[in-house]
């Protein structure tokens, strides 16, 4: 049997807490550990039981992002997930830029907040795609980018970086998939996402633009 994906959730508002818990804790791949309500309850969490996966609130006691930047610092293989009702743009660009691999508004149906937590787990980073839509829009708008700019308009994740490369060099989706053992639909997601960053409106403007903006030819 596979190891279960071992979570913590810290929020501070109990019945929060106690939902997402029970949701999580239905799942059978998964193992819902201590909760806490703190940044400090999320750093000796994170010490202690060194979890897969933490779900942090932004505004909790201490400063969620500021659990995130510690838990980074010396816990790097727990994957920080933010859990929250904000939705200002600078919050994303700090939990992104502490390490967070996921900004997910509360809200989200159950279903997929499940298969949110499996495709962190799976090394992707995520934002709620409606949340995440109208940064790329405010983005375009601050800074006026169009097709021809080549200008990244949200940082690419370590795993879209890797199906760009493969992807400039030529190859197919279903070369791509079977180069990083993913799935052909999953690639499929990848790029989509990675046009939307370029701006681009097809694989070739992707590509360029990434030659361009990595200064080879």
């Amino acid at each position: 049997m596979a190891d279960k994906i071992r979570l913590a959730v810290i929020d501070d508002h109990p019945l929060m807490r106690q939902g997402i818990e029970q949701t999580l804790g239905g799942e059978s791949d998964f193992e819902v550990l201590e909760g806490g309500s703190s940044a400090e309850d999320a750093l000796r969490i994170a010490n202690q039981q060194i979890p897969h996966v933490m779900l942090l609130d932004v505004n909790m006691p201490g400063g969620g992002l500021a659990a995130a930047r510690q838990i980074g610092a010396v816990q790097p293989k727990v994957r920080t997930l933010m859990l929250t009702v904000s939705e200002q743009h600078d919050h994303v660009t700090e939990a992104l830029e502490a390490g967070v691999r996921g900004y997910i508004l509360k809200g989200i149906s159950g279903s997929d907040f499940v298969r949110t937590i499996r495709t962190v787990v799976a090394g992707e980073t995520y934002i709620t795609p409606g949340f995440a839509a109208r940064l790329l829009s405010l983005s375009n708008t601050k800074k006026k980018v169009d097709h021809d700019d080549g200008v990244l308009t949200y940082p690419l994740s370590t795993r879209e970086e890797d199906v760009l490369k493969i992807l400039s060099m030529g190859a197919t989706n279903k070369e791509i998939a079977i180069k990083l053992n993913l799935t052909e639909q999953t690639i499929k997601h990848y790029i989509s996402r990675i046009l939307q960053k370029f701006n681009a409106r097809n694989r070739v403007e992707a590509v360029v633009a990434y030659k361009r903006m990595s200064g080879k030819p």
